[in-house]
């Protein structure tokens, strides 16, 4: 039994989850339905990490934004939106290109199912939900947009103590600053015990969702779902491959620091869970810590290329359907439109159902479609998120590098 477990330890991350993945599906594959049972294994991964992943968000920011002055944070924030509005963008032209050219959903029917169509968030909403009119309800409920803005107030009222004339002042700052250290390194240490048990949850999660799913929806969905992973693959190789090498990074050990980071996103299907993984390899990458720190919280939440790719594939497969003829205006509207939801969105629970949804009724297609869809969406989910983190950690390595370009002192954590 010590042997077995050593054994356990000493096998890589990434082949153990894959052997949890290969496991599940196999156990999906002999037993169907019955293979649900052992859905608690994965509901129990996904719940560690959450547990972790909310004080991680919230910590990272406050020590990434209390090192920098406001010039700094205000720069380095317009260039990662300039960098998600072109990667999300490009995903979207990649989605529709493919599925203009494949032409997936062609003999296939609406099933007979009612899906209600979500509230898409006004611009006042979602203003007014960033900021909280209490500070405990946003790590209670989960609330990224204002953690991320309580996390971002702190760290520049922490910020403006520690850079203080006043000596009282000064050492508040450092003590609180320190203190906030301790607790990210606390959690870090937390982390890796729940890494240890996550092969164990994908095996439950990956059992659960292909048993419940039922191959025959799954196969009857295999030319959209290629469609989408041969999208994930050109956005890689095209558009994340480019930006790495504009930035001067080199692919292979870039890929290699951070395939922790994209396999656990891949495996849980989750953005915000796969966050503390995802700033641990980007800093294997090279990446300064402080740049880590703020852009890869924000882009786990405002960052979506995989649901974007997603919307451009599904509104071809949508009009399929349905017989509906796209002209070139329309698809121009779908790429702004959709450029412009899946960034906004990208925290909104249930996301990509709020941007497919809005697309659908704005082209006046049944949302039944979103149903159809449903039937791969743990397949699509897990590429779809592997995409959102990967690309979330190019992001943080362009702008590391255009930091580091601009003021070389500022390379160090």
């Amino acid at each position: 039994m010590k042997s077995l477990f050593n054994k356990y330890i000493e096998t890589s991350f990434v082949l153990k989850m894959f052997i949890g993945f290969l496991a599940g599906t196999l156990l999906a594959l002999a037993i169907g339905e019955q293979a649900t049972v052992v859905k608690p294994l994965g509901d129990l991964l996904i719940n560690l990490l959450k547990l972790i992943a909310i004080p991680v968000i919230f910590l990272t920011v406050v020590l990434a934004v209390d090192q920098m002055n406001l010039p700094t944070l205000g720069r380095m924030g317009g260039k990662l939106i300039l960098y998600y509005i072109a990667t999300t963008a490009a995903a979207v032209f990649i989605g529709l290109g493919l599925a203009f050219l494949v032409d997936p959903g062609k003999n296939l029917e609406l099933p007979n199912a009612e899906v209600e169509k979500p509230d898409t968030p006004s611009f006042g909403d979602v203003l007014m939900n960033i900021i909280p009119d209490n500070i405990v309800a946003p790590f209670v409920n989960g609330d990224l947009m204002s953690i991320l803005f309580l996390s971002v107030i702190i760290g520049i009222a922490i910020s403006t103590m520690k850079f203080s004339s006043e000596e009282k002042m000064k050492g508040y700052g450092e003590l609180l600053d320190r203190f906030f250290q301790a607790l990210n390194e606390l959690f870090y240490k937390l982390l890796n015990g729940v890494l240890f048990y996550a092969p164990i949850g994908i095996f439950g999660i990956s059992a659960s969702s292909f048993g419940g799913q039922g191959w025959e929806t799954l196969q009857s969905l295999l030319s959209f779902t290629a469609v989408f992973y041969a999208g994930v693959a050109l956005l890689w190789v095209l558009v994340y491959t480019t930006f790495l090498k504009l930035s001067g990074h080199p692919l292979k050990p870039f890929f290699s620091a951070t395939k922790d980071a994209y396999t656990t996103a891949f495996f849980t299907s989750s953005s915000v869970a796969t966050l503390p993984v995802a700033i641990d390899t980007a800093k294997k990458a090279g990446i300064s810590e402080r740049v880590a720190h703020f852009t890869l919280p924000l882009g786990a939440v405002f960052n979506s290329d995989g649901g974007a790719l997603r919307m451009g594939v599904s509104i071809v497969f949508a009009a399929n359907i349905t017989d509906l003829s796209l002209s070139v205006g329309d698809f121009f509207t779908i790429v702004v439109i959709g450029t412009l939801l899946s960034v906004g969105t990208a925290g909104v629970p249930a996301a990509g159902l709020v941007t497919l949804s809005a697309v659908l009724t704005m082209f006046n297609l049944p949302l039944e479609i979103v149903a159809l869809i449903a039937g791969v969406d743990v397949l699509i989910g897990m590429a779809g998120t592997a995409s959102n983190v990967f690309g979330d950690i190019v992001g943080a390595a362009v702008v590391d590098k255009s930091e580091d370009k601009q003021d070389p002192t500022k390379k160090t954590a």
